[in-house]
């Protein structure tokens, strides 16, 4: 590919944000007519897992570029001709800032591949149908290389989600956290892990296991009420941060942590971002939330 500001092989794992939920195969199939879709920052989570079936082109535009009013029919055109090979999202920008945010979006257009739950930068601007047919080609290609092969239906029966069987040790895990048992659950994607190093979704579902097993048992009044004697108390903190991730207050938990990270010594500094890590793993890390603490982190380190 020539003149276009991206490149495949180096993708960013993108999760959902959804804080605890086991990890699931449910794969979200477009509706009727609906390989070109519309997304907003609520809903864009179902095509990521939609990426692991087929690619999907993310067209990040905007009513005020004059490049992307020219662009987004081309790739609606293409995208339809490839019949349900690859879907195309298209996200507004103004209406949706977290997403742009996101994905880094300096220019409008700008257009990504979801790839396998990984992105793909492509390209910015508008380029002619020729050169679009090319990217879009090679998009495929790619996603071949990585297993990714799979169709989608514009058909009205397509709306419902696919299930797809889990894993062994996916479902052993699951098993294991419905019933309470948070170490079989651990071990179980362990053995995952072990088997395929690159299985995200073990690896999310090995963070989400162990923010439950640290409040497994605990107050959440004796948690708070520890954190609010001592401000500078980096074990407080941490269980804090677990106990607001749980309720869903994400920004709440990453910005203790920030805030109290250039306070405290080093070793205390490893414990701190290594949590971040495990929460933003939790959280997703395409979430705008864990893309701003990411870099929030970033600063603090360097």
């Amino acid at each position: 590919m020539t003149e276009h500001n991206g490149a495949f092989g180096q993708g960013e794992s993108i999760g959902s944000p959804d804080a605890v939920t086991p990890p699931s195969s449910t794969a979200v199939s477009p509706s009727a007519n609906s390989l070109i879709v519309d997304a907003t920052d609520s809903t864009f989570s179902d095509y990521i897992e939609l990426s692991k079936t087929v690619p999907v082109i993310v067209d990040l535009w905007s009513t005020r570029s004059e490049p992307a009013q020219q662009l987004t029919p081309i790739l609606e055109r293409v995208v339809a001709e490839y019949a349900g090979r690859m879907v195309l999202v298209k996200v507004d920008v103004d209406a949706n800032p977290q997403l742009a945010q996101a994905f880094q979006a300096q220019s409008i257009p700008t257009i990504v591949a979801l790839i396998g739950g990984k992105t793909a930068p492509l390209f910015q601007g508008a380029l002619p149908e020729a050169q679009v047919r090319e990217v879009l080609a090679q998009v495929l290609d790619v996603a071949a290389d990585n297993g990714v092969t799979g169709t989608v239906g514009a058909s009205a029966e397509s709306s419902a989600p696919a299930e797809t069987p889990l894993s062994p040790e996916h479902q052993e895990a699951f098993d294991a956290i419905e019933r309470g048992d948070y170490t079989a659950a651990t071990a179980a994607y362990e053995k995952a892990l072990a088997n395929d190093p690159k299985d995200a979704l073990a690896e999310a579902g090995l963070a989400q296991v162990g923010l439950l097993a640290r409040l497994a048992g605990t107050d959440a009044g004796v948690i708070r009420a520890a954190a609010g004697v001592n401000a500078t108390d980096t074990a407080a903190a941490l269980a804090v941060a677990d106990l607001d991730v749980v309720g869903g207050h994400v920004d709440d938990a990453f910005d203790r942590l920030l805030t109290l990270f250039p306070k405290v010594d080093d070793d205390a500094k490893n414990e701190i971002r290594l949590r971040l890590l495990e929460l933003f793993a939790v959280v997703g890390v395409a979430d705008p939330r864990v893309v701003s603490a990411r870099l929030r982190l970033t600063n603090l380190l360097f």
